[in-house]
C-alpha cells in the first residue's frame, strides 16, 4: 500500500524549492556594454557594465588582458567596483612612464551557470602639448588683397580644434570675407580695419593653448587727396599746380613733365607738393604729372598748362585812324582778362 500510495504521488511533490529555483536560473547576460572614454588627466571617470543573470553574476574588469584591482582588493585603490557593475576611477592616473590606466578594457560576468564577456572599451587620456608645431607669421598685404595666415596646433589627443583671435578678441568667421579651414586663416579683401595682432588658438577637452602673436599690416596704394587742375596763363605769370596724395607708408611725390624736362631755375616743389613754375613761356606748355609712389604701388594724375601770349597796345604812331585806335583798344580790353585769353588772336603777343 505504501508503494502504491507512493507511486499515485503528483510530480511536484519530488520537486524541493531549491530545485524548482535552479530550473528559473539563466546564465549572464551584459545589458549595458562599457563605451569607449577619453578623460583628462586627474579627472573622474566612469566604465559601465550591467548584467543580468540569475544568481546575479559577479564582475570582474580586465585591462590589455590583465585582472583589474578594485578597491574590492586594496581599498587605497583609485579604482572603485559600484554595485552596478560599473568600473570607477577616483581620478585619472598619467605620466610620461606610467600609464596605469589607459587601455582597452572589458568587463565579465559570472555565476555558476557560466559568463558573459562585454564588448571591448578603450581608456585613453587626453592631452594636449605646449608647443605649437608651426606659428603664424607676420603678414603685410595691399588693401583689396587676400591675406593669409596659418598655423599647426600642437599636438593632442583629441585633435585640437582651431580658432583666432585678433587683438584679443575670437574672430567671426561669419563675416564672408573670412574662411577658417584647417589651420587656415584666409581673409579674402582685406581691409585697413583687418591690420592688428592676431593669435592661433588649440583647443581639446584638456584646455587651450595660445600660438606666438603674428602682425597683419595692411597697407594702401597711393591715392590722390587733391589732384593738379589744369591752367591758363599769360607768358611771364607764375603758375601753380598742387597735389596730395596719400597711402601706406606714406608715398614720395615728384612731378614730371611729358616731352621734355622741367623748365631749369624757374621751377620749385614745395613742402607740400606744390609744383610751382615762375615766368611761364610758351615753351612751358603741356602736360605736367604728380607722381605718388610707395612699396604697394604707384599712381599718377596730370594737369595741362596753356599758355598765351600777353596782348599789346600799339603805338599811336601805327594808328592810322582813330577807328583802328578804338579797335585796338577794344581787342586789348578783351585779351587783358585770362578767361577770355583762349579767344585772343595768335599775332597779339610778343616774346
Amino acid at each position: 500500500g505504501v508503494s502504491d500510495s507512493h507511486l499515485t504521488l503528483p510530480p511536484t511533490f519530488y520537486a524541493s524549492p531549491g530545485s524548482r529555483l535552479r530550473q528559473e536560473d539563466s546564465p549572464p547576460r551584459i545589458v549595458e556594454h562599457p563605451s569607449d572614454l577619453i578623460v583628462s588627466k586627474g579627472e573622474p571617470a566612469t566604465l559601465n557594465c550591467k548584467a543580468e543573470g540569475r544568481p546575479t553574476p559577479t564582475v570582474e574588469w580586465y585591462k590589455d588582458g590583465e585582472r583589474v584591482e578594485t578597491d574590492r582588493d586594496n581599498p587605497r585603490s583609485q579604482r572603485m567596483l559600484l554595485p552596478s557593475g560599473s568600473l570607477f576611477f577616483l581620478r585619472i592616473v598619467h605620466g610620461r612612464r606610467s600609464k596605469p590606466d589607459e587601455g582597452s578594457y572589458v568587463c565579465v560576468a559570472r555565476n555558476y551557470l557560466g559568463e558573459a564577456v562585454s564588448h571591448n572599451a578603450s581608456l585613453e587620456v587626453a592631452i594636449l602639448r605646449e608647443d605649437f608645431r608651426q606659428n603664424p607669421s607676420d603678414v603685410m598685404v595691399a588693401a583689396g588683397e587676400p591675406a593669409v595666415m596659418e598655423c599647426q596646433p600642437p599636438r593632442g589627443h583629441p585633435e585640437p580644434t582651431i580658432s583666432w583671435k585678433k587683438d584679443g578678441a575670437n574672430i567671426d568667421d561669419r563675416d564672408e570675407r573670412i574662411t577658417i579651414r584647417g589651420g587656415k586663416l584666409m581673409i579674402t579683401n582685406a581691409r585697413k580695419s583687418d591690420a592688428g595682432k592676431y593669435v592661433c588658438v588649440g583647443t581639446n577637452m584638456v584646455g587651450e593653448r595660445e600660438s606666438e602673436i603674428a602682425e597683419l599690416t595692411v597697407l594702401e596704394r597711393p591715392s590722390f587727396a587733391k589732384r593738379p587742375g589744369s591752367q591758363v596763363v599769360l607768358v611771364e605769370e607764375s603758375v601753380e599746380f598742387r597735389c596730395e596724395a596719400r597711402g601706406d607708408p606714406v608715398p614720395t611725390v615728384r612731378w614730371r613733365k611729358e616731352d621734355g624736362d622741367l623748365p631749369k631755375g624757374r621751377y620749385e616743389i614745395r613742402e607740400d607738393h606744390t609744383l610751382k613754375v615762375r615766368r611761364v613761356s610758351t615753351a612751358d606748355v603741356g602736360s605736367y604729372t604728380c607722381v605718388a609712389e610707395n612699396m604697394v604701388g604707384k599712381a599718377e594724375a596730370s594737369a595741362t598748362l596753356t599758355v598765351h601770349g600777353k596782348a599789346f597796345r600799339p603805338s599811336d604812331t601805327h594808328m592810322h585812324t582813330h577807328t583802328h585806335t578804338h579797335t585796338h583798344r577794344r581787342l586789348y580790353g578783351f585779351c587783358g582778362s585770362v578767361a577770355h585769353c583762349t579767344h585772343c588772336l595768335k599775332m597779339h603777343y610778343y616774346l
